[in-house]
């Protein structure tokens, strides 16, 4: 049941939680229909990932520990937007940080949110090609554990439809740059 085009009203915003990467907060809003209720957010400044492509048409993922799933995911390159960058060169930094390689060619694939029930993060997605690995790569940020996997797309298309652990952004991106991979 929709409300139309009348915005709910802020009555009361709390921020419970101020992080190095997101924030947390608890708004009570009034809807259209006079109802009266609190709505959890997640605040996050989104983030960009790579769709990085090999000159012999291999995808570069990362199988990555994430805590909160207790396990190792696959997942393309992806970084947070620092505050006043642009996606496009916060995807370019972390896919030299994380990959070793970097891109002479980028596609703009397009964005999308990620999780709109509780989080305003929005994903910028690109195509990475033209790779050239990097003679001296980067060190990886301390915090992550990243080992590199190469895959062909109809690899990882079988991969995803198996129901091996891979996250929705890295699944709607490939989706997205599935019409430029041959």
């Amino acid at each position: 049941m929709g409300f139309g085009s009348e915005p709910p009203q802020l009555l009361k915003q709390r921020l419970f939680y101020r992080g190095r990467k997101f924030n947390f907060e608890v708004n009570t809003l009034r809807l259209p229909n006079r109802a009266v209720g609190d709505w959890e957010c997640v605040r996050h400044p989104g983030g960009a990932l790579a769709v990085p492509v090999t000159p012999d048409g291999k995808l570069i993922l990362l199988r990555q520990y994430r805590f909160a799933l207790k396990g190792r995911i696959l997942e393309f390159p992806a970084g947070t937007i620092e505050p006043n960058e642009d996606p496009a060169e916060t995807i370019r930094r972390e896919i030299e940080e994380e990959t070793g390689y970097r891109a002479g060619a980028w596609r703009k694939l397009g964005e999308f949110s990620l999780a709109p029930g509780y989080s305003d993060e929005i994903i910028y997605a690109f195509l990475a090609q033209d790779l050239e690995k990097l003679e001296t790569p980067p060190a990886q940020d301390v915090d992550e554990d990243i080992e590199l996997v190469l895959m062909t797309p109809k690899e990882l298309e079988q991969a995803i439809l198996a129901g091996q652990p891979v996250d929705a952004k890295s699944i709607s991106s490939f989706f997205l740059a599935r019409p430029f991979l041959a």
